[in-house]
Formats: structure tokens, C-alpha cells, sequence
């Protein structure tokens, strides 16, 4: 049986670069995307430490020229983990529409870009699509209202299309992390700055910001959040819905009694069977 391939969108670091090399350690070829390639830098370096292989190539989600060219070149495809987003923080009253757009652009449009583009090569594999969501598509938080929009149109979105996938032999599940040592959250911006620029919302913001520095101080490494990603690949029966900690877990119970998609997926497979 020959390797099986999966492409990994947003790699050059965090839940994305771990997933790459623990893909590749669990024996797939991982055909590595990121947006800029001369990022790829801290991605080869652990693949090398754990003495394995990636190939990296160029993918911008939010360009469909890009994603075309990316997948021109795969023979076949097995799996397709959709990782590359974006953190942004604020409120409404102070962004523009605009910064709304750019942010449903990145998490959810890019998705829907790659995915569209895999579909073809996973029917005829009989593949997989994993999408790394976030607690935020399940509870809505304050200051994350583009964030969590774009990521509960994501889960929407594939929770939809995971009954029809089926139908393919296409199975389709999201991954649901929490809070995650990574460069994500450094990439909002820096605190201060951003109480300052708050206005009438700054101490509603700051204890927002302080909550948030509270559960990433106990936040998981990127490798332990990977794990349940590769778990998915390698999964026979993989679930529609699975958290990659106890404290996502634990979160998402909040809103969700049906913990792992089976109850929905059993009811909107029976529409379509």
C-alpha cells in the first residue's frame, strides 16, 4: 500500500507545524502549506530533530489562484487538514466592516477555498477533511465577535456538508482546541495597546484580557494539541466533533450535550440516505 498523502494548510508554526511533524512521524507524506515559504525555517528544523520529511509548498487560502496551483501538482490525496486562520480581537462599535470581512476571509472563505479545491482528489481516495476550529465556533466570546462568527460559520458549514461528504465515502470532522501556547495570540497585538485604543470598552476589555491571560497560562503545547488531529487521520470511524483537551471539553459542554456529533450526524445522514 503506497503512502498515504495529507495537506496541511498553515504550518510555519504552532498547532499546524506540530501536526506536520506528527503526521510525518505517524508514516504520512505531508505536503506542508504556508502562506510564506521562507517561514519554513522552525517547520523543517523539528522535522529534522524528529527525523522526518515534509514537503513545504506555497498556499495562500484566501487566493484562489494559489490553491489551484498547490493542488495542480498531487497525484492523489488522502486527507486535508484545514489549520491557516487568523486571531483578531474587538467590538463591533470600532472596527469597520471591512476588518470583519478580511477576518471571515481568512478563517472561514480560506476554508472554503481549499476544501472545495481537495474534494475531487479525496472522493476518489476516499479521504478525509479535518478542520481545526476552535472553541469559539461553539460559545461565543466577548471580543472575538468577527473570530467566533467566522468559526461558527465554519462548524455550520461542515456540519452541513458532513452527511453529503459522506455519501462520497468523504468523511468530515472538526477539531475544536482551546487555549494553545502558539504564536496566535501573540500575533492580536500587544495588550496595553489594545485597552488603550478600547474607549469606552477598555475595562470591559481588560478584564476580558485578563481572563484570557489566565487560561493560557495553562494552555496546551501545540504537540499536544496535534495529537487528536493525527489521531483523526488514522481514525477507521473518526468522529464529526472532537475537543483536544479536557478543558475544551469541559467548555464546549456548556452549549454542546451531544459532546462528539454523532446524535446531529445520525439525524442529517438519515436525510440524505
Amino acid at each position: 500500500m503506497s503512502t498515504k498523502t495529507v495537506l496541511i494548510t498553515g504550518t510555519s508554526s504552532g498547532i499546524g507545524l506540530a501536526t506536520a511533524v506528527a503526521a510525518a512521524r505517524s508514516g504520512w507524506h505531508v505536503v506542508a502549506t504556508m502562506r510564506d515559504t521562507t517561514k519554513a525555517g522552525a517547520l523543517l528544523a523539528a522535522a529534522e530533530e524528529a527525523g522526518v520529511a515534509v514537503e513545504v509548498r506555497a498556499l495562500d487560502v484566501t487566493d484562489q489562484a494559489s490553491v489551484v496551483a498547490c493542488l495542480a501538482g498531487l497525484d492523489r490525496l488522502d486527507a486535508l487538514v484545514n489549520n491557516a486562520g487568523a486571531g483578531h480581537a474587538g467590538t463591533l462599535e470600532q472596527q469597520s466592516i471591512e476588518d470583519v470581512r478580511t477576518v471571515m476571509e481568512v478563517n472561514f472563505f480560506g476554508v472554503l477555498h481549499v476544501t472545495k479545491a481537495a474534494l475531487p482528489l479525496l472522493r476518489e481516495s476516499k479521504g478525509r477533511v479535518l478542520t481545526v476550529t476552535s472553541i469559539g465556533g461553539v460559545v461565543g466570546q466577548p471580543f472575538n465577535e468577527a473570530y467566533c462568527a467566522a468559526k461558527f460559520a465554519v462548524e455550520g458549514f461542515m456540519e452541513s456538508l458532513a452527511p453529503v461528504a459522506a455519501t462520497v465515502g468523504v468523511a468530515v470532522s472538526v477539531v475544536e482546541p482551546g487555549a494553545v501556547a502558539s504564536e496566535f495570540i501573540s500575533n492580536l497585538g500587544g495588550r496595553d495597546a489594545l485597552v488603550e485604543q478600547a474607549g469606552p470598552y477598555a475595562p470591559a476589555l481588560a478584564g476580558y484580557l485578563a481572563r484570557v491571560r489566565e487560561a493560557f497560562a495553562a494552555a496546551q503545547t501545540p504537540q499536544e494539541a496535534a495529537a487528536p488531529i493525527v489521531e483523526l487521520l488514522e481514525s477507521e470511524r473518526p468522529a464529526f466533533r472532537v475537543q483536544t483537551s479536557q478543558a475544551a471539553r469541559a467548555f464546549t459542554a456548556v452549549k454542546l450535550a451531544d459532546g462528539d456529533g454523532s446524535a446531529v450526524q445520525a439525524m442529517t445522514g438519515g436525510w440524505v440516505r
